[in-house]
């Protein structure tokens, strides 16, 4: 059965496609030590759901530098370069594409009427570093970043409006689905009318992202009702 209406699928990175074995976290620790001399700057706090700008602003704010944009912009640009150095250094039974998620996104790609993007809080080069090393990135041609916006539910707002003009229909016409597995990417659809499908493959349980507004939730995409979700839910 196919989609009633044209659908915009965003999806998160962290812990909903991949697992990365910690190298973002200690790319970003490594980008402070580097620069401010403090490995721990984020030690005291959940990157769970942030974007890498709140990221860095919490944690300057922490070790007291002022998060002005330029101080934001060195930690990012110094974090990726740590991020492509850290990656491959990661055993490929610690970084790894979650159950069910390859094929979920290239059936969504093979039906009419769907566009398949990405909804995260990596700035787009970081998720592309990510997402080569398990060879998924190609299939993503928009999505809202975390460079697009610091505050999640616009840069949702922004990837669903980006799908609705690569199908070439207005936002409000379309079905738009984030798939994620923090209660931050649920507040995030919500926040502009969307549809959210958690994935227990992070921090949070199916039943944790349900009882915080997720339409569905499965402990990953292997599950059987996951693709009838993702494809004709509402």
């Amino acid at each position: 059965m196919g989609a009633m209406r044209p659908t915009v699928l965003l999806f998160d990175i962290d812990g909903t496609l991949v697992t990365t074995g910690g190298a973002g976290r200690r790319s970003m620790a490594l980008a402070f030590q580097k620069l401010h001399g403090r490995l721990d700057a984020c030690d005291s706090f959940s990157l769970s759901g942030m974007t890498d700008q709140a990221i860095v602003r919490k944690a300057l704010d922490i070790i007291g530098v002022h998060p002005s944009p330029n101080a934001i912009s060195a930690v990012i640009d110094s974090y990726l370069e740590h991020l492509a150095q850290q990656i491959p250094l990661v055993n490929d039974s610690d970084y790894r594409l979650h159950p069910g998620m390859r094929e979920a996104v290239d059936t969504a790609l093979s039906r009419k009427g769907f566009a398949v993007g990405l909804g995260t809080g990596n700035v787009r080069e970081g998720a592309r570093i990510k997402l080569e090393r398990v060879r998924i990135h190609d299939r993503f041609s928009f999505g809202g970043f975390g460079c697009d916006h610091e505050d999640r539910v616009e840069l949702i707002r922004h990837g669903a409006q980006s799908g609705a003009n690569l199908l070439g229909v207005p936002l409000e016409e379309c079905r738009v689905v984030v798939i994620g597995d923090t209660p931050k990417d649920v507040a995030a659809a919500k926040g502009i009318g969307a549809s959210c499908i958690g994935v227990g493959t992070g921090n949070f349980t199916p039943e944790a992202l349900l009882a915080s507004g997720a339409d569905y939730a499965f402990p990953d995409f292997t599950a059987g009702e996951a693709l009838a979700a993702l494809l004709d839910g509402r």
